[in-house]
């Protein structure tokens, strides 16, 4: 691991808001399970994010809006027990906060007691009721606007916001009305770089990016879209790290055929009995 990284043994909100001042920019993934959670952690990512975009990239659901608390907890425990240094925060699923401030502060309290250190809530000045009141409840929230997934019936879909004067205007008050509210960070998603920039420049909180060019002061990817597992067209902002979808079939495909041939397993892949023992099974072999 790199010195620089090894130095900071936990990353916590206060660090993420000095480096805001410091100009040090800010890495941020998502993970779904114990074994990615680790490596991610271990690799000196800042932020791990449980993200409810687990629907349609673990549990094959066609958009987020289907995602439970109980699925959000369940992958919650298991990115738990991995993460050491990694500020660990996890999306309030759709439905736990629409319904009113009092659920939206009883789901986060239910994934703090898990082991969440921040939710991260989608919207922004309509929601920023909300963020106050989770703050004032003591739960560091990340704020996250532009395009939001879980309103993508109302929106039409995945589509690139603030593109006209009146959708920047509005998406520049979501983001001062979501940092007045008390978020320790705002999500940029799929929103024009300059208009990131601008944002970036008036807000005192870090902004995290996602199809929101570089001048943020941090970058979000899913996971499986870094990595080519994601089953879904890969977004223009995606830089392809990896093809682990190629990589995975070919191995699979060698073990089919390994096995259909019978080259798996091998003798030196299987145990032994001791020749005491084995000398009992002479003349057992076939069954007349």
């Amino acid at each position: 691991m790199d010195p620089l990284v090894e130095a900071v043994s936990k990353i916590t909100v206060p660090l993420l808001l000095e480096r805001k001042l410091r100009g040090e920019r800010i890495s941020c993934l998502t993970a779904y399970d114990f074994p990615t959670a680790r490596l991610i952690d271990e690799s000196g990512i800042d932020i791990v994010l449980v993200g409810d975009s687990l629907g349609p990239v673990v549990l094959g659901y066609d958009s987020t809006v289907p995602v439970t608390e109980a699925d959000m907890l369940h992958h919650l425990r298991a990115v738990r027990r991995a993460v050491r240094r990694a500020l660990l925060v996890v999306d309030l699923p759709y439905g736990s906060y629409q319904v009113g401030d009092q659920t939206a502060v009883a789901a986060a309290v239910g994934f703090l007691k898990e082991g969440a250190e921040a939710v991260k809530v989608e919207g922004g000045r309509k929601r920023s009721a909300t963020v106050r009141r989770l703050t004032e409840a003591e739960v560091p929230v990340m704020g996250h606007i532009g395009l939001t997934p879980q309103s993508f019936h109302v929106l039409g879909g995945h589509r690139v916001q603030g593109r006209t004067r009146e959708s920047a205007a509005g998406i520049l008050e979501d983001a001062e009305a979501i940092e007045d509210a008390g978020a320790f960070a705002v999500v940029l998603e799929g929103i024009p770089r300059e208009l990131a920039t601008v944002i970036r420049q008036r807000l005192r909180v870090p902004t995290i990016g996602i199809g929101a060019g570089p001048d943020c002061d941090g970058q979000v990817l899913v996971l499986h879209d870094l990595i080519g597992l994601s089953l879904q067209r890969r977004p223009k902002f995606v830089r392809p790290y990896a093809n682990m979808s190629r990589v995975l079939q070919s191995a699979l495909e060698k073990y089919r055929e390994d096995v259909s041939e019978g080259r798996f397993p091998a003798d030196a892949e299987s145990y032994h009995c001791p020749e005491d023992v084995r000398e009992q099974f002479e003349g057992l072999g076939v069954r007349r």
